[in-house]
């Protein structure tokens, strides 16, 4: 009797076990690609870095001269028209300069002072002039200089739709091939993209003429990953 019951209670935990794996059904048959699609516009912003270094022997001298250089810097870009809200701080200091000491602590011999704006220039054919008010109001750092496309989503989305196009001719090559059908898409994910890339590099600020800047284009690319279900050829 201690035997059935042992092989009873076996039997249904095999049971128990078995339903689900039993109820489980296979994934539909499926074509996965990627496509690929890149949209091209000249930028119609960009964004300016830029600003006024002082040093001085104490803290206070270099933070004062610092104040002083830059007050003239923001006048020279009001001057030039460049609104308040397209002018902001974008970095801020005040450190410490040491001389080499091989033998013992270094000595303080100074002190740095920097400060630092960020100008968007809503017309990218005077990004050239901007530097030029920068360079010739005292500012002796320009930081770089970073185009962009403001309407971005717009042609994102045109790039979208030509990605979705693309990964349809991909499958319907590969079901071709396969002799089977394509059906109607399972699943569609986007891969992140990187932004456009800036243009970086500090310029001298004893430059004597506006410098040369060329804007081009801005690329923005689009990868979707999509399954397609497939059935046999009718």
């Amino acid at each position: 009797m201690k035997n059935r019951r042992s092989l009873a209670a076996a039997i249904a935990a095999v049971t128990l076990f078995a339903a689900p794996a039993l109820g489980q059904s296979a994934p539909p048959p499926a074509i996965s690609v990627t496509g690929e699609a890149s949209v091209s516009a000249a930028p119609d912003l960009a964004l300016v870095d830029g600003g006024v270094t002082s040093e001085a022997k104490t803290a206070r001298e270099a933070s004062d001269a610092n104040n002083n250089a830059m007050s003239k810097v923001l006048l020279a870009l009001k001057t030039a028209g460049i609104d308040q809200k397209d002018v902001q701080t974008s970095r801020l200091s005040l450190s410490p300069q040491s001389a080499p000491n091989r033998t013992g602590p270094s000595a303080i011999v100074g002190y740095r002072a920097s400060n630092r704006v960020t100008i968007r220039v809503r017309d990218v054919g005077k990004v050239a002039n901007v530097i030029d008010t920068l360079v010739g109001a005292g500012a002796n750092e320009i930081g770089g200089i970073h185009f962009m496309v403001s309407q971005a989503s717009k042609l994102l989305d045109e790039a979208r739709d030509k990605a979705v196009a693309d990964a349809r001719r991909k499958a319907e090559i590969y079901a071709r091939a396969a002799g089977v059908t394509l059906g109607a898409p399972l699943s569609i994910s986007e891969d992140g993209s990187p932004g456009p890339m800036p243009y970086r590099g500090k310029m001298s600020a004893g430059m004597a003429a506006a410098p040369q800047v060329a804007q081009g284009e801005e690329t923005l690319s689009v990868t979707v990953n999509v399954t397609w279900a497939i059935k046999p050829k009718e």
